[in-house]
């Protein structure tokens, strides 16, 4: 892998807002880029798949619909995953606006991917949903701009079966490539080229149920 630049010392006032938040963040709190209509998330293929995608403004045939898939709200937590599109088989970083009615769907059937008795009546019970449900939450530590953890998490959303056919065949509105914006902020830290993430509105018993805070 080729060497990374080193890293600039930022001033603590260019610090991003998700690292000194001007409210306090719940540890589980969904945030995304949203409009009234659509959410955006984040996803990394090769060239294969991101190509056709960009072009055609849809996943082609080549795309698995048959897998499970993750998407990701968190632009940053995308690049830790991608290494900024770095890795292999993850060189384009594709932004995918999605209908917030097919996203909140799937939070109503969601099963977090992880037994908790703060939301599972039983571990059995938990066993039960996971084999039923084709949709899967998962918190990690979100990122700052240096990819290092934060103290809040971040949510990723898995899809599989119908939800993941759904997902790349009817959710989708609008895909954009943004490696070169993944470039841009790996090479600088500036927080301001960021994407803007705000919470984002859920019910309380979708809350309850993916174990996240209400808005």
């Amino acid at each position: 892998m080729p060497s990374e630049e080193p890293m600039r010392r930022m001033p603590a006032r260019e610090t991003p807002v998700r690292e000194t938040p001007a409210r306090d963040i719940p540890v589980r709190e969904i945030r995304a880029a949203h409009t009234a209509d659509t959410l955006t998330v984040y996803q990394a293929f090769g060239p294969e798949i991101a190509g056709p995608a960009v072009a055609e403004g849809r996943f082609p045939e080549a795309f698995s619909r048959t897998r499970m898939m993750w998407i990701k709200p968190s632009f940053l937590w995308m690049m830790h995953r991608s290494d900024w599109g770095r890795s292999p088989g993850q060189e384009r970083v594709l932004s995918l606006e999605i209908s917030r009615a097919g996203f909140d769907g799937a939070l109503e059937r969601a099963v977090l991917s992880g037994y908790t008795g703060r939301v599972h009546e039983s571990r059995a019970a938990w066993q039960r949903e996971l084999r039923r449900s084709p949709v899967r939450v998962q918190w990690d530590p979100e990122r700052g701009v240096d990819l290092g953890p934060l103290a809040w998490r971040a949510i990723q959303v898995g899809l599989r079966g119908e939800a993941s056919r759904a997902y790349a065949d009817e959710w989708i509105t609008r895909i954009t490539d943004v490696t070169a914006l993944a470039e841009q902020v790996r090479l600088t830290r500036d927080p301001a080229l960021l994407p803007v993430e705000t919470p984002y509105p859920v019910g309380a018993a979708v809350a309850a149920r993916v174990g996240a805070a209400t808005v």
